[in-house]
């Protein structure tokens, strides 16, 4: 696949995600996935994946922007800012309420149309300070 289509899969991939149906998964992700960065208590496999997407769209409902997309080969790089508020259990920290924002860098790998592979670094230190402070509240 090319790197245009490979982009275009990872921008209907957030569309998708934002949309809240975690049904939508095995649409993007091959059934193969694995995920070199899971979230904490996170399998590394797509129930993990399945899992994350659902405590955080419990926890964090909200958005995501793609602020950067780059891709060459098989792969797919992308800075992403998730937006959201505090509405359930983040982490052992109940709901404040909080609008909360996080960054993040996100590499793909794409084989015959879906995610096969995802590396990911995120500013996870930042959101917790917003979720404990109201002082660092995001927009």
């Amino acid at each position: 696949m090319s790197a245009k289509t490979n982009k275009a899969l990872i921008r209907r991939y957030f569309k998708a995600i934002d949309a809240g149906d975690v049904r939508i998964l095995e649409t993007y992700v091959s059934r193969s996935f694995v995920d070199h960065s899971p979230s904490p208590d996170q399998s590394s496999d797509l129930d993990g994946l399945r899992r994350s997407f659902l405590h955080f769209q419990t926890a964090l409902p909200g958005y995501h922007t793609v602020d950067d997309l780059i891709a060459e080969g098989d792969k797919v790089v992308a800075r992403v800012t998730g937006y959201g508020t505090h509405e359930g259990t983040y982490r052992g920290i109940r709901a404040t309420g909080r609008k909360v924002q996080m960054a993040g860098i996100v590499i793909w790998r794409i084989r015959r149309g879906k995610i096969v592979e995802r590396w990911s670094a995120s500013h996870t230190e930042d959101l917790m300070r917003q979720i404990r402070s109201p002082r660092r509240s995001g927009k």
